[in-house]
Parts: structure tokens; sequence; C-alpha cells
């Protein structure tokens, strides 16, 4: 059974919105998000660490998580709906966290509790905001008055952090010939959060003080 798609009314105003873009309709036994525009990319994310794609004009993806968000960029606004699924197909199992583990071994590297807090705070937009780009990455500069620490100490973890990755075989975050890699930072983020290395209930460890520098 095939069901006429529903049809909302984002923003009249917006020259640069296409007259049609999400369509969301059902399809054998599925929900479906499409993208029926011609130019605008549209992000579908089921939150952080579960589910991500950027659907280009003519793409689909079926409905199957409880929650998903579709993001998509006109101009300068960002538009974003969340659609609930009554019956979905797949649910995430939540993860138990436990603060006092936060040192422990994660994703095969050993982290300190301030390598921790690093990643998590350059992974944080993407942690609140699921769908989000390497653009809502923050500055190196911001990062380090986030946690309260000098950019040369700031760098320093960097530095640190993407060494532990690499050589765990973590791909992206060194260049050639022992050089740093221009994209760490992004590839960095992409690899925590999708490894579920850092999630949206560890944010809170961004307002505890470390006792390391």
């Amino acid at each position: 059974m095939k069901t006429p798609p529903i049809s909302i009314v984002v923003d009249e105003d917006n020259a640069y919105l296409h007259r049609r873009l999400v369509e969301i309709g059902y399809e054998g036994g599925f929900w479906w998000i499409s993208n029926v525009g011609s130019r605008l990319a549209v992000t579908v994310s089921g939150g952080a660490g579960t589910l991500q794609s950027w659907l280009g004009p003519g793409s689909r993806v079926p409905v199957v998580l409880p929650t998903t968000t579709i993001l998509f960029t006109a101009g300068e606004t960002t538009y974003e709906l969340d659609v609930h699924c009554a019956l979905p197909a797949f649910e995430a199992v939540p993860d138990q966290f436990d603060p006092s583990a936060a040192d422990a071994t994660l994703g095969a590297v050993e982290l300190t509790p301030s390598q921790f807090r690093l990643i998590l705070a350059l992974a944080e937009e993407t942690l609140r905001r699921p769908g989000t780009g390497a653009s809502d990455i923050p500055t190196n500069a911001r990062v380090a008055k986030r946690l309260g620490w000098s950019i040369t100490t700031f760098n320093r973890k960097l530095d640190n952090v993407c060494d532990k990755f690499d050589r765990a075989g973590v791909k992206g975050l060194r260049g050639g010939s022992g050089s740093l890699a221009t994209n760490r930072r992004s590839r960095l983020v992409e690899y925590a959060v999708a490894a579920r290395i850092v999630r949206p209930e560890h944010l809170p460890l961004l307002d505890t003080q470390d006792s390391e520098r």
C-alpha cells in the first residue's frame, strides 16, 4: 500500500528554500523520508552514534527508529524537524554509563579524564544537535576556553589524543610523513561519536574540573 506524501509548509519567505524538498510517505510497510528537491541536501539523524545519513536529491531512507531528526539549510537558516514513529522497526538499547569509569579503556584506547573531556568538548554541538556537520565543530580556541585551558595545553593534548587513536588504527588523524591531518578534529569527532566513545549522557562532565592539566 502506498499513501500520498505528507505536505508541511516550513518557510514561505525563504527564497533559497525549494518549493518541494522533503516528502514523508508510506510504502511497502515503512514510512519513508525522501529528498524531492533539486539542489539541497538533507541530513537524517536518529541520534548521536545511531544513524546519520545525507540524502541528496532523489534519495530516500525508511523511518525505523522511534525519533528521527531531519535537518536542512537554505541560505543562512537551518531547519530542524523531528519525526516520531509509534511502532519503530528498531530501537536503540541505552548504554549504562558510570562517570567514575571515564578514564577506563574506551574504544580500545585508554584515555585520561582530560583527554576524554577534550573529545567531548569537540563533539559537544554534534551530541546536542544530531545531524550537525564539520562546520559546527568549535575552534581550538573555543574548546580551550570551554575547558579552562590555555591554547598551548589544548594543542598538546589534541596531539596526544590523535596519536593514540592513530596508533590504534583510526585513519585520518595523521597526514603523510608524520604531518598532521588538516581535518583531524572533524575525523576525531566523527569516529568518537560513531563508536559511542562520547555520548549525550556524558555532557555534564564538561562542567566538572580536571585535577590534571
